[in-house]
C-alpha cells in the first residue's frame, strides 16, 4: 500500500524551479498543506498538525543538581531549569528530566534527488528521503528555511511519523537513501540516529547535510552510522561566525577533521554573502585549509547566496564572485569545485583532474550522463572519490 506522506509529481515553470532553488525548500515542501483538490498532497496535510506529538527523555542530558539539568548534544551547553527549553527550541527539561521534543515529530518528510542536498558524489541521479524536524542550535541571519528552524515546533505543521514509518515510506517508494537534511540534524539527534540504524538494516544509505555544530560523544555515534555528510562551512571568518550564524567556527572544524577521520565521504557547501564572507583572502585561507586537513578530493560547492531572512537588504551574489571563488578553489589545488544555485552554469559539472573530460553532466537537479566505472573516470580511469552504487 502506498504511503499517504508520498507526493505526486507537481509541474512547475522554469521560473518557479529557479525560485526554488534559490529560496531553499519550505516553500515546496509545504506547498501541499493549503491544497484542497483531495489530491494525496491535500490528504497527507490534513495528517499534520501543530506541536509536538511525543516527548522522549534523552539520554544527552546531564543532571546538575536541585532538578536542573545540562544538554550535551552541542557546544552551546545549554543549562536548563524546569520548564526551560534550549537554544535549540526542542529541548527541555521537564520535571528535572531532560526530554526531546522533536522524536516522531517531522516538520518536512520529502522524496528529491539526492543532488538536490547537495551530494554530487553519492549515487548521481537517485532520490533519497528528506526528514527534518523543527529547530536548530545556531542562530543564521541569512538561514533559508528559518519557519521551520528558527521556531518552535508548536509553531509549524508537522506530522507523527516513527522511525520504522519513515524507512517504510522510503522502502516502499524504492529510495536509495534517507537524508536528514534542510533543517539541522542535530538537534533531532534520537529520532536521526534511530531511522539511521533502521535504514541501514534495510540496506539504505544514511545521508546527513548539517552545520556540524556537534560535540565530539555523539559525533563519534552517528559516524558509526552514516555514510556520508555535507557540512556548511559558512565562511572562514571567527568574527563572522560569531556575529552571523550564532556559533564557533573552530567547532565546525574539529567536526570536519573528526568525519574525515572516521571514514564517513565528506563534502562542503560554502554560501558566499556579498560584503560578509566574500572576501578573496578569506576563500583562498579556507580552500588551503580544506587542502591540508581534508585533502584535494573534498568536493566543495560554492553557493549562491539571495536576499532573506534578516539580510533581505543585500544583494545576491554575483556569478563573478562565485566564479573567483571557484578559480581560487582550483589554483589552491582542489579537485572537484562546484557553484550551486546559478542553474545552467558551468560549475554543476564534474570534471576528471587526471585528463580533464566531463564525466557528469548537470543541469540543477538534472542527471545527463554519467562517465564513472567502478569509482573511476570512464575516460582515462583516474579514481574519483564519493559513492558510487
Amino acid at each position: 500500500m502506498k504511503s499517504i506522506f508520498m507526493k505526486k509529481s507537481k509541474t512547475i515553470t522554469r521560473k518557479q524551479f529557479l525560485k526554488a532553488g534559490a529560496a531553499g525548500v519550505c516553500g515546496l515542501c509545504l506547498a501541499g498543506l493549503s491544497a484542497g483538490d483531495g489530491s494525496a498532497q491535500s490528504r497527507s496535510a490534513r495528517s499534520a498538525g501543530k506541536g509536538f506529538v511525543n516527548p522522549q527523555k534523552s539520554s544527552w542530558f546531564q543532571e546538575l543538581g536541585d532538578n536542573n539539568i545540562e544538554c550535551r548534544l552541542c557546544p552551546n551547553k545549554c543549562r536548563l531549569e524546569p520548564g526551560q527549553r534550549s537554544v535549540c527550541r526542542v529541548r527541555e527539561n521537564i520535571n528535572g528530566q531532560g526530554y526531546t521534543l522533536a522524536y516522531g515529530n517531522p516538520a518536512l518528510i520529502q522524496e528529491d534527488h539526492v543532488e538536490r542536498k547537495p551530494f554530487f558524489h553519492v549515487v548521481p541521479g537517485s532520490r533519497a528521503l528528506s526528514v527534518s524536524t523543527a529547530g536548530c542550535n545556531l542562530k543564521c541571519r541569512f538561514c533559508e528555511v528559518w519557519d521551520m528552524a528558527l521556531v518552535k515546533p508548536e509553531q509549524v505543521y508537522a506530522y507523527d511519523m516513527s522511525p520504522e514509518n519513515v524507512i517504510a515510506h522510503a522502502r516502499d517508494a524504492g529510495l536509495r537513501a534517507v537524508s536528514f537534511a534542510f533543517g539541522e540534524p542535530v538537534v533531532f539527534f534520537e529520532y536521526m540516529t534511530e531511522i539511521a540504524g533502521l535504514a541501514r538494516d534495510a540496506g539504505m544509505l544514511n545521508l546527513v547535510h548539517s552545520a556540524g555544530y556537534i560535540r565530539s560523544s555523539p559525533l563519534k555515534e552517528l559516524c558509526e552510522l552514516i555514510d556520508a555528510a555535507n557540512i556548511d562551512l559558512k565562511g572562514f571568518d571567527p568574527e563572522f561566525y560569531r556575529d552571523y550564524v550564532g556559533g564557533d567556527i573552530r567547532v565546525v572544524l574539529d567536526t570536519l577533521v573528526a568525519l574525515k577521520g572516521s571514514g564517513v565521504h565528506i563534502e562542503l557547501t560554502s554560501i558566499v554573502i556579498p560584503t560578509l564572507n566574500d572576501q578573496p583572502a578569506r576563500i583562498r585561507e579556507m580552500c588551503q585549509w580544506i587542502l591540508r586537513e581534508l585533502g584535494a578530493d573534498t568536493p566543495l560547492h560554492f553557493s549562491r547566496f539571495y536576499p532573506l531572512y534578516r539580510l533581505s537588504a543585500l544583494p545576491r551574489t554575483p556569478v563573478s564572485t562565485l566564479d573567483m571563488a571557484r578559480e581560487t578553489a582550483g589554483e589552491i589545488g582542489l579537485n572537484y569545485v562546484y557553484v550551486a544555485k546559478v542553474t545552467g552554469h558551468e560549475g554543476e559539472n564534474t570534471f576528471c583532474p587526471g585528463c580533464g573530460g566531463k564525466i557528469i553532466s548537470r543541469l540543477g537537479f538534472i542527471i545527463d550522463q554519467v562517465k564513472i566505472n567502478d569509482g573511476r573516470c570512464g575516460i582515462c580511469g583516474h579514481k574519483v572519490p564519493g559513492i558510487w552504487v
